[in-house]
């Protein structure tokens, strides 16, 4: 199941890169952000996976956790398959106001280190 929403990743992260040798000189676009549902679990992956694709298309991506009780392995490894498209893309994909409960799956998972570049916490 979590290769599908990764798949689906790589394969939109192709319509944000910039060829090689080509310079923007459009402003940066402005943030977009997303807040992560209550409970993120495979009931709420296809409608976060769309939000984030959308977000991603316009631009960098400011994900607020604030409000999450319940964070799934699927959903954690969505987030960092998102911020994986940002970056191939040239863009940014951060998490602001992390909930105790997404620290705590975080932690559990032994992610920190995966994390650590996206948070914007500190």
């Amino acid at each position: 199941m979590v290769y599908g929403f990764l798949n689906a990743f790589w394969r939109h992260s192709r319509q944000f890169r910039t060829p090689p040798g080509v310079r923007s000189s459009m402003a940066t676009p402005p943030i977009q952000s997303v807040a992560l549902p209550r409970i993120v679990d495979l009931d709420a992956l296809d409608a976060l996976r769309e939000a984030l694709l959308d977000a991603l298309h316009a631009g960098p991506v400011e994900i607020s956790a604030a409000a999450v009780e319940r964070m799934s392995t699927n959903g954690l490894f969505m987030l960092l398959s998102a911020a994986e498209t940002a970056r191939r893309a040239g863009s940014e994909l951060s998490i602001v106001k992390t909930s105790d409960a997404v620290r705590a799956a975080i932690a559990r998972l032994g992610l920190a280190e995966a994390f650590a570049p996206l948070s914007r916490d500190r």
